[in-house]
C-alpha cells in the first residue's frame, strides 16, 4: 500500500494531493487515468512532477508556506510564552516528562489493534464485546465478528472489504500488553532523544536524515518517511527529499515525530516549533510541517498552562492561521464552544471537507487530536478512548493525546491499569534501541531539559 517505488500508485497518490493542496490539475484527469491502467514508470513519473508543479487554482484561499521564515510572519501576534517554565521543579518536570512518555505509550497501545479502522467499524466491534465507551486496552474477541479478519500477508490492509486488525494485536489487546510493542510513532521518539544526544539543540535537517540512514530500517517506516528515505538513497538532498515525487508530503508521519521537541522545551511553544520545523522539513511542506510544529508546541505548552484550552490556542498560534490545519482546529475548538457531546462533535467533523482525506492525513487527524484533549476532560481514560474511538489514525492519535495529557498532568494522574502493563520496556526498530526502559529514556529526556532550562533561565536573569 502506497509503495513508493511503484510509479503508477505514486501517480493516483499524486493526483489526490494535489487537488487537497488546491492545484489546478482538472485537466490532466484523464490522463492520469489513462496512465494508471497502463502507463510506463517514466511516462507515470513525468506526470507525477507535472502535477506537483501545477499552478494553484484562482479561487484557492489558504495561505500555506513552508519555509520557517513565511511560516512565522503569518502568526498575527507575538510568540505565545506557554506559561513560565521557572515554575517547574525538577521533582515536577520529571513527573510531566515521564508520563508524557507512559501516556504516549499507553495511547499508542491502545490504537494498535483497529489502526485504520472507520469509526462505525470501531463501534460494531466495541458494541460485540461489550466495551464501548472503552475504559481500557481494546478487548480481543474470538472469533472475530462477520467482516473482520486478522492482518495476514494475503490480506491487503484497509482494503478488500475487510475491517483487519493489525498484526500486532496479540501484545497490544486487553490481557495480552507487556511492554510497549514496537510502533513507528514511538521509534520517532526515541529517535529525537537520539539526535538531541548527538548533535544537541542546533542539529540540522541533515543531521535528521543521516541518523534516518544509520538507526532506521527503510521498511519500518512509511509513505512521506519512506519517499524522503527513497529520496536519500538517490542522492536527493533536503528539502527536496520532501518533494520529489513524495506524495505523502502532507501526511500525519511528521505529526507522531513532534514529542521529543516538545518535552525538552517546557513552557516554550514557540521554540519547540522551530526545532520541530528542521525534522520536519526532511519529508513534509505545509500542513505536513504544521502538524509536526503544532504539536510540538502543544506538548511544550502543556507543561505550564493552565488548562487544555490554553495550550491548544498557544500551539495554534504556532501555524498558519489561513491553513486547512489551522481552519480544523478552529473547527474543533467552535464545537466545543457550542456545547456538542463528543459524539455529535465528532458526527459533525464528517460533514468537513478533510474528512475524505487519507485516514493518515495531518489534518483530520490532528483536529480529532483536539476533539479527544477538549472533551476528555482532565481524564486520561476518556481523553485516550475519544481518541481511538474516533477512528482514522488510531495509535498515532492516541499516542499523542496520551503525551499531551501527560506532559499537562504527570505520571501520577495516570491509571494504573494503563500504565502497569507497559512495564516499563519498549521495543523498537532502531539499532541499539529495542528493549530500552522507558524510564531510561524518560530520565534522559529530563537531562536534556533540565541543561536547556538552566541556560535559558540563566540567560533571561541576566538581561537588564
Amino acid at each position: 500500500m502506497h509503495d513508493v517505488l511503484d510509479y503508477r500508485e505514486l501517480l493516483g497518490d499524486e493526483w489526490q494531493q494535489a487537488q487537497e493542496e488546491g492545484r489546478d490539475v482538472g485537466a490532466l484527469a484523464e490522463q492520469v487515468e489513462s496512465l494508471q491502467r497502463d502507463g510506463t514508470p517514466a511516462a507515470c513519473a513525468a506526470l507525477i512532477d507535472e502535477l506537483a508543479a501545477a499552478p494553484y487554482r484562482v479561487d484557492w484561499h489558504y495561505v500555506e508556506p513552508t519555509s520557517l521564515t513565511a511560516i512565522q510572519a503569518t502568526r498575527q501576534s507575538p510568540p505565545h510564552e506557554g506559561g513560565d517554565s521557572r515554575m517547574l521543579s525538577p521533582t515536577t518536570l520529571h513527573d510531566r516528562i515521564w508520563g508524557a512518555w507512559l501516556g504516549r505509550c499507553a495511547g499508542c497501545n491502545l490504537g494498535k489493534p483497529v489502526e485504520g479502522w472507520l469509526r462505525s467499524e470501531i463501534r460494531t466491534y466495541l458494541d460485540a464485546a461489550g466495551a464501548y465507551p472503552l475504559t481500557d486496552y481494546l478487548p480481543r474477541l474470538d472469533p472475530l465478528p462477520p467482516g473482520y479478519v486478522d492482518w495476514t500477508p494475503e490480506v491487503i490492509p484497509w482494503g478488500g472489504g475487510y475491517t483487519v486488525m493489525n498484526a500486532s494485536w496479540p501484545t497490544t489487546t486487553r490481557g495480552r500488553v507487556n511492554g510497549m510493542a514496537r510502533d513507528d510513532d514511538t521509534d520517532y521518539t526515541i529517535l529525537g532523544l537520539h539526535i538531541l544526544e548527538t548533535y544537541g539543540f542546533a542539529f540540522r535537517t541533515e543531521d535528521v536524515a543521516d541518523t534516518w540512514l544509520h538507526r532506521l530500517p527503510f521498511l519500518e517506516i512509511y509513505t512521506a518517511e519512506r519517499a524522503a528515505y527513497r529520496n536519500l538513497i538517490d542522492r536527493v538532498a533536503p528539502p527536496a527529499t520532501a518533494t520529489y515525487r513524495n506524495p505523502y508530503r502532507e501526511w500525519i508521519g511528521a505529526q507522531i515525530r513532534a514529542d521529543m521537541w516538545g518535552y525538552v522545551h517546557p513552557g516554550d511553544p514557540t521554540a519547540a516549533a522551530a526545532m520541530a520545523y528542521r525534522d520536519a522539513a526532511l519529508s513534509h511542506v505545509q500542513n505536513g510541517i504544521y502538524g509536526e510544529m503544532w504539536a510540538a508546541a502543544l506538548i511544550a505548552a502543556a507543561f505550564t498552562a493552565p488548562d487544555m484550552r490554553a495550550a491548544l490556542a498557544a500551539a495554534l498560534a504556532e501555524i498558519p492561521p489561513q491553513s486547512r490545519l489551522a481552519e480544523a482546529l478552529r473547527d474543533v475548538t467552535a464545537l466545543y464552544e457550542e456545547g456538542l457531546d463528543w459524539e455529535a462533535a465528532r458526527d459533525a467533523l464528517e460533514t468537513r471537507p478533510y474528512a475524505r482525506y487519507s485516514f493518515v492525513h495531518t489534518v483530520n487527524n490532528a483536529a480529532l487530536v483536539a476533539m479527544a484533549l477538549l472533551w476528555g476532560a482532565g481524564d486520561f481514560t476518556k481523553t485516550i478512548a475519544y481518541a481511538v474511538q474516533g477512528g482514522w489514525d488510531t495509535d498515532c492519535n492516541g499516542a499523542t493525546a496520551g503525551s499531551v495529557f501527560g506532559a499537562m498532568h504527570g505520571a501520577t494522574a495516570l491509571p494504573t491499569h494503563w500504565t502497569d502493563p507497559l512495564n516499563d520496556r519498549i521495543q523498537s526498530a532502531l539499532a541499539g534501541f529495542d528493549q530500552s526502559r522507558i524510564s531510561d529514556l524518560a530520565e534522559r529526556t529530563v537531562n536534556l531539559a533540565l541543561a536547556h532550562l538552566a541556560q535559558t533561565n540563566s540567560v533571561a536573569t541576566a538581561r537588564p
